[in-house]
């Protein structure tokens, strides 16, 4: 039997180590779908909307490292593909679209759902190619298949119908060899370099990010060899943070422990796998700085750097260990180690009142279910306030997995994040720590999805019927906060008419028991509706100044504007913190 194109895209699709596609199917991919369906070796994962899938996936292709297909048909369902592509643009997750495309015959006449692919997918993808003639599908196919796996990241396979549905040439099919991962390392030259300025160095401190994702043992060995406090970003926390008597905690307005000052108080700070987007925060002129990544373009772009090396940072770190010295001075990790220590005190304060306080204090509710997740856990984290709690009260660990919008910041990734994880590791604790808005904003009509395919899904919904974060944002701006506030319902009575299971919390005597009930739950999806306290603050440990100009500014303002109630309620639930 002759081969369709389709047939041919996702065979080498399933040879390369697809294993699943999330999407809606619809006219356009109907040629597309139907050979989905005869190939049979890679599961269709039906979802209610088309960036929700594409969230699961990028989670499903960064935990396990395989490539993950999505697909959306022409026109209004390509265009909810692209927030999920920048996301896996930006976290590095190897996802290959499959866009369904108007017949080549209709192609520039401005036909309905028409698109151009090159212009709408050019920000978000590494490669984008348009199938028009079935003579050059293979070639397509084995680019967009290895640029998504090697460079990791989203691809783009525009398919018409009519390519789609058309005869394969002969000898079409071709299997994609996938190299074993490269060793990059740095020259010689630049790690002698290296060697020379540790040397001289007295104070080293080490920041790290996700690019130390396979090198933690190494870097815990130059750690110790250079008695240099470990700071990392919230994508290295999971790698950097748990079992490491360096660790000084994060900076950034996330920020906790010791790391700001540690990296500005240091000879020399190594930069290691890192693109942290808030120059802020970072050393001047007056620190050293070199930086170690694989991707060139990372290289001094968020601050002044004095060395630059290309390369993997396990490569890199390894052949540096020889050539530096052991460093006796202590002096300088014990420091900023007890600073991270203080710090770790003051944080603990709103956990330990916790039982007592109500509204209930999300910190509480964040230790607590850091201390009942299982040792491989799987965490997500919306973006806003549910990434503060989840960078400061929960641990991740050498099993654990802590994940996020963490370089795009979309809203409501949480939910299909953990979703897709659930997919990629069945049976393995998943759990969502989600803003209201953002579980209004995607999830809620998907929660549909996980009753179907009964996932054990624990989805956490802080509900403080507010966009907290965009409120901090806004005081921090100085401005009165506007727009942030709505309505949130039941939403453990709004799951429990969806079919999944519902646990209303708004008693802190109820966090433990309501939490362990949830990840206990094996039947399907949970949603625990958490009543919080909508005025609950976290200020970093290092506060630049605009940030306090600003918060006075805005509360000023608030009084003048009749809002005397929500500036005294803000000091009197925060009173540890202002």
């Amino acid at each position: 039997m002759t081969q369709k194109v389709a047939d041919v895209m996702w065979e080498m699709l399933a040879e390369a180590g697809v294993k699943r596609c999330y999407g809606i199917v619809g006219d356009a991919l109907n040629p597309v779908i139907d050979a989905l369906r005869r190939n049979g070796k890679i599961e269709f994962i039906h979802v209610r909307h088309e960036e929700y899938g594409v969230f699961a996936a990028v989670a499903d292709a960064y935990l396990s490292g395989n490539p993950v297909v999505v697909c959306g048909t022409a026109g209004p369902g390509v265009t909810h593909l692209f927030n999920g592509l920048m996301d896996a643009h930006k976290e590095g997750a190897p996802i290959i679209a499959i866009a369904g495309d108007v017949e080549t015959k209709l192609m520039d006449t401005a036909a309905l759902e028409e698109l151009n692919p090159y212009k709408f997918f050019d920000t978000a993808c590494l490669y984008i190619g348009r199938v028009v003639n079935p003579e050059q599908a293979r070639a397509v196919f084995t680019t967009a298949i290895l640029t998504a796996v090697v460079d990791k990241g989203p691809t783009v396979i525009s398919m018409p119908g009519d390519i789609a549905s058309a005869n394969a040439p002969k000898h079409s099919f071709h299997e994609v060899r996938i190299p074993a991962p490269p060793v990059f390392c740095p020259a010689d030259a630049d790690l002698d370099k290296l060697a020379e300025m540790i040397e001289a160095a007295k104070k080293v401190a080490i920041f790290g990010g996700d690019g130390c994702r396979d090198a933690r043992d190494e870097v815990l060995q130059l750690a110790a060899r250079l008695k240099a406090p470990v700071g990392y970003t919230f994508r290295g926390k999971q790698w950097l943070e748990h079992d490491n008597p360096y660790a000084v905690g994060m900076t950034g307005l996330l920020g906790y422990g010791g790391a700001y000052k540690a990296i500005h108080d240091a000879d020399l700070v190594l930069l290691l796998g890192t693109d942290f987007p808030f120059s802020e925060f970072l050393p001047g002129d007056d620190v050293k700085k070199v930086q170690i990544d694989k991707n060139p373009k990372h290289i001094g772009r968020r601050t002044a750097v004095d060395l630059a090396l290309v390369g993997d940072v396990k490569a890199a770190v390894t052949a540096l260990l020889p050539k530096v010295r052991d460093k006796s001075d202590t002096r300088f990790l014990e420091k900023h180690v007890a600073e991270t220590n203080s710090f770790h005190e003051l944080l603990q304060h709103y956990v330990k009142k916790g039982p007592g306080i109500k509204p209930i204090r999300p910190e509480f509710l964040a230790a607590t279910l850091c201390e009942l997740a299982s040792d491989d856990a799987m965490l997500f984290a919306d973006t806003g306030t549910a990434c503060i709690w989840l960078a400061r009260h929960v641990k991740g660990g050498t099993n654990r997995r802590l994940f996020g919008s963490f370089s795009w910041a979309s809203m409501a990734n949480a939910a299909p994040n953990a979703f897709g994880a659930q997919l990629a590791y069945p049976g393995r604790q998943t759990i969502a720590l989600c803003g209201d808005g953002g579980f209004t904003m995607l999830a809620l009509g998907d929660l549909l999805t996980q009753v179907q395919r009964k996932t054990p899904v624990v989805q956490i919904i802080l509900n403080n019927a507010s966009l907290d974060f965009v409120n901090i944002e806004m005081q921090e701006a100085g401005v009165v906060p506007f727009g942030v506030d709505f309505q949130t319902p039941n939403f453990a009575k709004v799951a429990e008419a969806m079919g999944a299971k519902g646990i209303r919390i708004e008693e802190p005597g109820d966090v433990r028991e309501g939490l362990a009930a949830a990840l206990a739950h094996k039947g399907g999806p949970v949603v625990v509706d958490v009543v919080v306290d909508p005025y609950a603050l976290s200020l970093p440990s290092h506060v630049p100044f605009h940030t306090v100009e600003g918060f006075t500014l805005s509360l000023a303002k608030q009084v003048l504007n009749g809002k005397m109630d929500s500036v005294i309620k803000t000091i009197e639930h925060n009173v540890r913190l202002v």
